[in-house]
């Protein structure tokens, strides 16, 4: 009963990894497309950036007015 469990579960998880390289042996250069938001045209038209990047635009804005009061 135990074996048949661990055979169907090593099956599933067989079968998600094949479905998800089909993209990639399929397509002609082989690669994953950027799931970087950054690399999405309609993203950069609105000016939408990622978390990791609008925190370190707002740090870097933020060092400046200091820097400028400090003087």
């Amino acid at each position: 009963m135990q074996i048949n469990s661990i055979i169907i579960g090593i099956g599933v998880v067989l079968a998600a990894v094949l479905l998800l390289c089909v993209g990639v042996i399929f397509r002609k250069d082989h690669t994953f497309r950027s799931q970087h938001i950054s690399e999405n045209e309609r993203m950069r038209k609105d000016k939408i950036h990622c978390a990791t990047s609008l925190d370190k635009e707002v740090r870097r804005k933020e060092n400046r007015k200091l820097k400028v009061e400090d003087l």
